[in-house]
């Protein structure tokens, strides 16, 4: 107990640091920077900004007010880490889903880690930090893998060593945003998985992804039966030729004659030389003597 207090009065100390005037610190090469980077400081919630590289577009209400409740109860256990921007003033680099509940509760103070860093920094940091998170959505995590690339400018390869994954997973990733928005769409919110959204890249045309996708909700189709269905559509079996062979026109007149004469379908088969055979079906020996009496009658 009395270790948790000498934090909290620690961090009540680093607080009162940081507000006066005189301590401004700018950089780790400052005075008392060292007592104030990487330690957990009370910091008022209307010190701190949102960060405009946060990967998380949406949150779930639900969940927000879960985790409000249990602050409320517990406090936040975890600190969240922000940047100094200027004197008293700060930018959430991770964390905003604790920082939203206790701003939804009334807090007026949040534990931070407080770091410094530039926009460059900055960035990768909280898109770093976001990314191991375990609840972001894959479209967030892609868009976060592209946010990467482009502004601080890796390689795939670069890249998959900062987040600690495999270049493979890193492109199928990066892959999902070919997808149609609508599709996008419907993996941020719940409706297809992952699986789904790779088993769909492999449709170019986006009307046929949309429609496949359509079939994947209609039916509730498992990953294995999109993959399946994308197969199909890509390789469609061929269709069995049906044409038949040109074979001369009395073949074709007699064998209407003869199944008119004899009540049965008679099959003929003819080259174009005329050469064949007939074939005369019967359903019973009653049958096979009504149709042989019918061609001796014909002699």
């Amino acid at each position: 107990m009395a270790k948790a207090t000498k934090k909290q009065a620690l961090g009540r100390g680093l607080s009162a640091l940081l507000k006066d005037p005189s301590n401004d610190i700018k950089s780790v090469e400052d005075k008392n920077a060292d007592k104030v980077v990487g330690s957990i400081v009370e910091l008022e919630l209307g010190a701190i900004e949102m960060n405009p590289f946060q990967p998380r577009t949406s949150f779930n209400e639900e969940t927000l007010r879960e985790l409000a409740s249990s602050i409320r109860e517990l406090g936040v256990i975890q600190p969240i880490t922000v940047r100094k921007l200027s004197f008293n003033n700060y930018q959430l680099v991770s964390g905003e889903r604790r920082f939203r509940a206790s701003k939804l509760i009334g807090l007026e103070t949040i534990p931070a880690y407080i770091r410094i860093a530039n926009d460059q920094e900055s960035l990768e940091m909280a898109l770093v930090e976001n990314i191991q998170r375990q609840d972001l959505d894959p479209i967030e995590i892609a868009l976060s893998y592209q946010r990467l690339i482009e502004e601080i400018k890796v390689t795939q390869e670069e890249l998959s060593d900062r987040v600690g994954k495999n270049r493979s997973t890193v492109t199928n990733y990066l892959r999902l945003l070919k997808l149609d928005p609508i599709v996008q769409t419907g993996m941020r919110d719940g409706f297809i998985s992952m699986g789904h959204g790779r088993a769909l890249i492999n449709i170019d045309n986006i009307n046929d992804q949309l429609d496949i996708y359509e079939q994947i909700l209609a039916g509730s189709l498992s990953v294995r039966d999109t993959e399946a269905l994308v197969r199909k559509f890509k390789n469609p079996t061929p269709e069995k030729e049906t044409t038949t062979k040109k074979v001369p026109h009395f073949v074709n007149k007699g064998g209407r004659e003869l199944s008119d004469l004899l009540d049965t379908k008679v099959v003929v088969k003819a080259n174009k030389t005329g050469k064949g055979q007939f074939t005369i079906p019967f359903k019973d020996e009653a049958d096979f003597q009504r149709i042989l009496n019918l061609i001796k009658s014909e002699k």
